[in-house]
Formats: C-alpha cells, structure tokens, sequence
C-alpha cells in the first residue's frame, strides 16, 4: 500500500521543520490529510481505518450517554460525564467534517507552505515575531498534553493497584468486567482520549500558525512596497517616476489579491470547524468551571483543561483580530504611498492620471477588512471570545444557583 501522511515543503522544496504542536497533529490520522501520491488502495484503507475510530468513538458516545441519563436526578455526578461527552461530541462532528474535505485541507496546506509560509532563514526578524504571537497556543498544546496524561497514566496504575475503573464517566452497554474485554476496552478509551487531544489542541495551532504566517506576509508586502516605492523618490527620475510606481503597486496589487484569495481558501475550509469549536465553548467552560469549583482538589484535569480552553480561545481570537486589523489598514497603507511626491516631481501627466486610478484600486480593493468566521455566525475576535466567556459565566452562575 502506497500511503503516507502530507508532508509540508516550501516552494523550492524543502521540507519544513513543523511545531511541536503540528508534528503531534501530523499523527492524527483522522485529521491530517493523505499525501496526493497516496495510491486508491492506500486511500481506501486509511478510510477504513478511519471507520473503525469512528466506531470506537461511537462506543463512547453510548457508554457516556447511558452515564449521563442514569443520572438526571443528580446534578454534580451528571456534570462529572458533561465535560467529557461535550468533548466527544465535538471531536465527532469535527472529525466528520475533516474527512469530508480532507483534500481541501491539503491544497490549502499545500499553498500556503508554497507561497504564505514565511521562511525563517529569508525573513528572520518577522518569523521571530511570528513565533513570538504563537507562542501563547503552544503553551495551550502544552496544558492539553498535562491534562490528558490521567487518562494515559490511570490504565498503569490500574495494573499496579488490582483495580477495574473506567477512564470516563460511562456506563457500557455489555459487560466488559472480564479481564480480556476490560483490557481492549480500557485501550480504546486511552486512544479516544489521544485522538481527541491531539485534534482539540491541534487544530487551533494550525489555525493560529496559519493566521499568523499570513499577518506576517502582509507585513513582509507593505515593508517590500515600501522599500521600492523609497528607492522611486530618491532616485527621482521625473519623467519615469510615475510609471514605475505604478508599476510597483501593480505587483503589489497581485501578490495583495493573491493572499486576499488564499484567506477566502482558508476561511471556507475552516469556518464549519470553527463554529463547532465556538458553539461548544461556553457550555464546556461552564461545566468545566463548575466541577473546578465543585471538586477543586478531585480531579487536576478539570481546572487545567478549563484554563487551556480560556487561554486558546484568546489566542485564536487575537489572531483573527490581528488578520482583521491588517487588512482593515491596508487601504490606509496604499494611501501613505508617498504618491504625492511622486506627482509633485514626475513629468509624465499620462502616467500621472495612470497612478492616480491605480491608487484608487488599491484602496478600494481593501476597503472592507477581512474576518474569519465560523459560518458567518461566529466571528473570531477577542470581541466574540469575550461574548463566549461571559455566556459560560451566565450558565455557571444558574448551574451555582441550582446547586
């Protein structure tokens, strides 16, 4: 079977050191796409694959369900499973979708490794700013991992104490107490619990590398812009000033549009998955807070993945805010283009009234600034994170006020 996992390269085909974060997310077979020489067979097979996941993440979904209606009646054991069933249920629908489109996943992959991707070795000091901005959700990748090593250390201590428990709060629908059903079924869940952290902490950092890459190359066009357009006034060639200016917004013009295309790109791969992602916060946050304050001490896993969920939504929201606030100012930024100089001295009225309407292009190309959105209902911004964390404060104070 030819098949092998997408490996990212550059343009000139270099293959390209991913985060730590991504390399986990890479693992994923569910979530990251197939490499396009990957034969029918290989194709065929890793569906099948991802057909028994699916089915064993359907186990869980039943087990947890029967856990969550045998105990109605009692609210702090119903919210002990709430967490964990919300997370399932999450990770399934985001899952669905992913393999629905993950050939889409790696073209725009593919292209922005190709072309968006800025190169640390070309364009050091923005790349170091870049990791700077990232290095907040890396730090969210990190609580994840904290918090699911329970569910990976628990089927160890089992061993040592004797003891049967469940991983999650469920009730499975056969007996599984024999010890060679007990064994599997306890591996499964250990997987369930991988496969979902490694999407819920790998699907934001790519979201964020993404996002952050593309700020970076709209600073890398202003800054490249800018440098020719200074060399333009310097030089002062009257008669041909105009032209080459404009010719210099042309091909920045271009290469603007091109990224512009490569944000829609990305937005329509992304906006299912982030709505799900937005949807499920503020009631996961409540209950999360709330068995935090329920059982401070009982359970670590609760109060680390509340504040890995808290601080990841700032960070995605920050990094939609910044796409937002870039290409809101580059109109301004094609405005202070030093065009006024440029027709005080150039000689050549054709090529004056040239640059004027290219002038006039650009900034209305740029009118509007961009948003990514989670099917235009969700917009991600720390205005809407900021919305999400005061409704999951609405929803713990009733569940406190029930209690």
């Amino acid at each position: 079977l030819n098949m092998a996992r997408y490996a990212p390269q550059l343009a000139n085909g270099q293959r390209v050191k991913l985060s730590w974060p991504l390399r986990l997310f890479r693992l994923n077979h569910i979530f990251w796409p197939l490499d396009e020489r990957t034969s029918s067979n290989g194709l065929r097979f890793d569906y099948c694959i991802a057909a028994v996941a699916w089915s064993v993440l359907m186990l869980h979904n039943d087990a947890e369900l029967r856990y969550l209606r045998s105990q109605t009646n009692n609210l702090d054991l119903l919210l002990a499973g709430v967490p964990t069933y919300l997370i399932l249920v999450e990770g399934q629908l985001r899952s669905v979708n992913i393999l629905l489109n993950r050939t889409q996943l790696r073209r725009v992959l593919q292209q922005f490794f190709g072309s968006i991707y800025v190169d640390p070795a070309k364009e050091p000091t923005i790349y170091r700013g870049i990791e700077s901005k990232l290095r907040l959700n890396r730090c969210v990748s990190g609580l994840y991992l904290a918090a699911v090593s329970g569910y990976v250390v628990a089927p160890i201590l089992m061993l040592v104490t004797g003891r049967r428990d469940y991983l999650f709060s469920m009730i499975p629908a056969f007996d599984v107490s024999a010890l060679y059903i007990f064994v599997p079924f306890t591996l499964s869940s250990v997987y369930v619990a991988l496969q979902i952290v490694t999407m819920v902490f790998g699907e934001p950092a790519l979201l964020c590398e993404l996002m952050a890459h593309l700020n970076g190359r709209y600073l890398v066009l202003q800054r490249e812009m800018d440098a020719q357009i200074a060399k333009i006034v310097e030089a002062r060639q009257r008669p041909h000033m105009a032209q080459q200016m404009r010719q210099v917004l042309v091909q920045t013009i271009r290469q603007n549009v091109a990224l512009n295309r490569f944000m829609v790109q990305m937005e329509q791969h992304f906006t299912v998955q982030i709505f799900i992602m937005f949807a499920f916060s503020a009631i996961l946050l409540c209950a999360l807070g709330f068995k935090t304050l329920a059982s401070p001490t009982g359970n670590y896993i609760y109060p680390i993945w509340f504040c890995a969920k808290t601080v990841e939504l700032l960070s995605l929201g920050q990094m939609g805010s910044d796409i937002a606030y870039m290409t809101n100012s580059l109109s301004s930024i094609y405005y202070q283009t030093q065009w006024e100089q440029v027709l005080y001295y150039s000689t050549n009225s054709r090529e004056n009234l040239r640059l004027m309407k290219v002038i006039a292009l650009a900034i209305e190309l740029n009118y509007k600034p961009f948003n990514f959105t989670g099917l235009s209902y969700f917009y991600v911004s720390l205005q809407s994170v900021v919305k999400i964390l005061q409704g999951a404060f609405s929803y713990f104070t009733f569940l406190t006020s029930m209690r």
